[in-house]
């Protein structure tokens, strides 16, 4: 093998002009972050209803990634549709995200469930990896500039004095 030397560096400087040659994935280039601006979207609800985030500017808006197969997104809902009916008439906006999951399950799922806020459909999960979602439940909190103010990971009790005074801050 005396060879092996000089054939070490071909294999070494090919792979270093392939890194340079092929040009880098930036198909989700902005991952959502505490401090930044949300990453935009633009996606139906499950009764058809077009949502864009940027169209809600003025408002505080929370966005929730959940599944009908997560048990403890199903815990923390009844709390959700308290702190929404407790919303009401504030420049505040509850969306849910639907997380890796058929939307054909929602129709059975709001049969025996209380699910008041608009559940938005992103085709192939685009939003969970634009917000850089690894599993639900997963919440955001977004002021009325658009920017990112909390990331909120696991259920909480939305109807909570303290879940409240959080989102109320940024009212």
């Amino acid at each position: 093998m005396k060879y092996k030397g000089p054939v070490l560096i071909i294999i070494i400087a090919i792979g270093a002009a392939l890194l340079f040659l092929i040009p880098e994935s930036k198909e989700y280039e902005e991952i959502a972050s505490v401090g930044k601006p949300a990453p935009d979207f633009n996606y139906p609800d499950s009764s058809g209803k077009m949502w864009k985030l940027s169209d809600l500017r003025g408002k505080v808006v929370f966005i929730s990634f959940w599944a009908t197969w997560c048990a403890t997104c199903e815990s923390e809902m009844p709390s959700k549709d308290v702190l929404y009916n407790k919303m009401q008439g504030k420049p505040f906006q509850m969306l849910g995200m639907l997380f890796r999951d058929d939307p054909a399950n929602l129709v059975p799922y709001k049969r025996t469930h209380t699910v008041n806020l608009p559940t938005l459909i992103s085709p192939e999960n685009e939003a969970a990896k634009k917000y850089g979602i690894t599993g639900v439940p997963e919440t955001f909190i977004i002021d009325k500039e658009g920017i990112v103010r909390e990331k909120l990971v696991g259920p909480k009790a939305w109807d909570s004095q303290e879940q409240i005074a959080l989102i109320e801050k940024w009212l």
